[in-house]
């Protein structure tokens, strides 16, 4: 009788921790449902529509950003009016279209691998194509997923070694 409670205390606890999604590996639907979402969130970006973007990307408190112009990481995300309006206007009329290249899930972690090719108007200067190589990763924070980190680069199109070599330099 005692090992037969052993086990149903073990099945308790498996499947409590499932329901509460502490267990639960990611699926192929989360995978997918969580690509669409973060389009649909950079769609947005690109656009200038700066509230609907944070609406659909939960930053976690521990966020880090490596942007594609390069310098020292940012800490946490800055969803004070005054971050949002510089956003907005940092971004104007784009569209994006995100290419899911590969991704990865483990326990509480799914990581998506993309380049995003986006039109628009960046940083003041005039529309034109982007293409970025993107890394984000996400952590599962009881039943949503929370971006951890994201690293975006501009060499989509690739260079030549030469050129790598004076960017790693810090050559302009």
């Amino acid at each position: 009788m005692n090992g037969w409670v052993g086990v149903a205390c073990v099945a308790l606890l498996v499947s409590g921790c499932a329901a509460a999604g502490m267990s639960k590996r990611p699926t192929a639907e989360d995978i997918s449902r969580l690509a669409a979402r973060t389009e649909e969130a950079n769609q947005a970006l690109v656009r200038g529509d700066i509230d609907r973007y944070i609406e659909l990307t939960d930053h976690a408190s521990d966020y880090t950003l490596m942007a594609p112009f390069g310098g020292a990481p940012r800490h946490g995300f800055d969803a004070s009016p005054a971050n949002r309006s510089a956003m907005a206007r940092f971004f104007k009329s784009g569209t994006l279209h995100q290419e899911l290249i590969a991704s990865y899930a483990s326990g509480d972690l799914i990581v998506l691998v993309t380049i995003e090719r986006a039109h628009g108007e960046v940083g003041g200067l005039s529309e034109q194509d982007w293409a970025l190589r993107v890394t984000q990763v996400f952590r599962r924070e009881k039943t949503s997923w929370q971006l951890v980190h994201r690293h975006a680069d501009p060499l989509a199109n690739g260079i030549t070694i030469e050129r790598g070599a004076e960017l790693a330099r810090g050559a302009r």
